[in-house]
C-alpha cells in the first residue's frame, strides 16, 4: 500500500511541474479586435476581457461604474488610443497598473486621413469622432503587420508579469504570425479578382485593410443614421452611384443607416454589411483571423455577385 502511495506523489509531483501553471493575469482590452489579439497570446493560460459590449460604437461609448471599477482593477489594460476611445483617458489617469495605448507602440504602420477626401460630404451630419484630413486613422488593427506588433507587446508585457507561462505566451505568439501567413496568402487569393471593383462605404474604417490588400473604396458616406439629410445631399451621393453604375454599399452593424434605402432605391446597387469590430466573433485564439477573413469574404462575396 504504501509502495503504491510513493507511486502516487511521484506521479502527481511530476503532473505538477511539466503542466500548465494557471496565472490569474486579469487582461482587458478596450474594444473586441484587441481581445482577439490577447485571446491567440494568452491561449491556454488565461483570457483576456473587452470593455465595450458586442457592436458599441468606441467613439462615443459612455462607462458606467461598474465599467470604471473594471479599468481600475485590470492587471494589463490595451486601448488603441484618445483618436478611438475618446471616454477612456479621464479614467486612466487614475489607474497605478500599466496601461498601453498601441497606437503609440513602435513598428506600427499608421495611416492619416487623406487631404483629398472627396469622398466625404461636410453637409452632413456631424460625424461621432475625427475624420479631418491629416488626422490618425485609429482603425489601425485592421492590418495584419500592426497585428503582429501588438501581439508582440502583449506577448512581452504576459511574460514580464507572469514569468512561469513565458515560454508559453512566446509560442503562442509564434504560432499566430504563422497563422496570420497562411491568412494573408488566403486573403490575397480571394480578393485579387474585385481589386479593380468599385464600392462605396458609410464609414471610413477600412483603409488599412484596402491598402494591405490592393483595394480602393469609391466614395465614403459619413453620415449619422439617426439624422436625415437634406434633398441636395442625397441627390449628390445619388449622382455618385449612377456614374458608377453596378456597385455594393457597406454599411456597418447592428444598424443600417436609413440613408442606404433612400440611395440606392432602383439602382443596380447591392447593400452589404462590413464589420470591422467583429462584435460578435469568438474571443479564442483564432479569432483574429476569423474577423480579417470574414471581412474580406463579405466584401468579396458582394462585388463577386455584380
Amino acid at each position: 500500500m504504501s509502495r503504491l502511495f510513493s507511486i502516487f506523489l511521484a506521479f502527481s509531483a511530476s503532473f505538477l511541474v511539466i503542466g500548465p501553471v494557471q496565472a490569474d493575469v486579469n487582461v482587458l482590452t478596450s474594444i473586441k479586435p484587441l481581445q482577439l489579439i490577447a485571446a491567440a497570446v494568452q491561449d491556454g493560460v488565461g483570457q483576456p476581457e473587452v470593455l465595450l459590449p458586442p457592436n458599441a460604437s468606441p467613439h462615443s461609448f459612455a462607462l458606467r461604474p461598474s465599467d470604471v471599477r473594471r479599468v481600475q482593477s485590470a492587471d494589463l489594460l490595451y486601448w488603441i488610443g484618445p483618436d478611438m476611445e475618446g471616454f477612456l483617458p479621464r479614467v486612466l489617469t487614475g489607474r497605478a497598473a500599466p496601461s498601453v495605448s498601441v497606437q503609440t507602440l513602435p513598428g506600427l504602420k499608421l495611416r492619416h486621413f487623406a487631404e483629398d477626401s472627396h469622398s466625404h460630404d461636410e453637409d452632413a451630419a456631424e460625424h461621432d469622432h475625427d475624420h479631418r484630413p491629416g488626422t490618425l486613422d485609429a482603425h489601425l488593427w485592421l492590418a495584419p503587420d500592426n497585428a503582429r506588433v501588438i501581439a508582440a507587446k502583449m506577448a512581452a508585457d504576459l511574460s514580464a508579469i507572469d514569468a512561469p507561462n513565458a515560454a508559453r505566451y512566446q509560442r503562442n505568439l509564434k504560432a499566430f504570425n504563422e497563422r496570420l501567413d497562411a491568412l494573408d496568402a488566403r486573403l490575397k487569393a480571394r480578393l485579387a479578382g474585385i481589386a479593380d471593383k468599385p464600392f462605396f462605404v458609410f464609414h471610413e474604417g477600412y483603409d488599412y485593410f484596402e491598402s494591405t490588400y490592393g483595394l480602393k473604396h469609391a466614395g465614403v458616406f459619413s453620415v449619422a443614421s439617426e439624422v436625415q439629410p437634406g434633398a441636395q445631399h442625397v441627390a449628390a451621393m445619388r449622382k455618385r452611384l449612377e456614374e458608377v453604375g453596378k456597385t455594393c454599399v457597406f454599411s456597418e452593424p447592428p444598424l443600417r443607416p436609413r440613408l442606404a434605402e433612400t440611395l440606392t432605391a432602383g439602382m443596380p446597387v447591392k447593400l452589404a454589411e462590413l464589420d470591422a469590430l467583429g462584435g460578435f466573433t469568438p474571443a479564442t485564439a483564432q479569432g483574429y483571423e476569423q474577423l480579417l477573413e470574414k471581412l474580406g469574404n463579405d466584401l468579396a462575396s458582394c462585388l463577386e455577385s455584380l
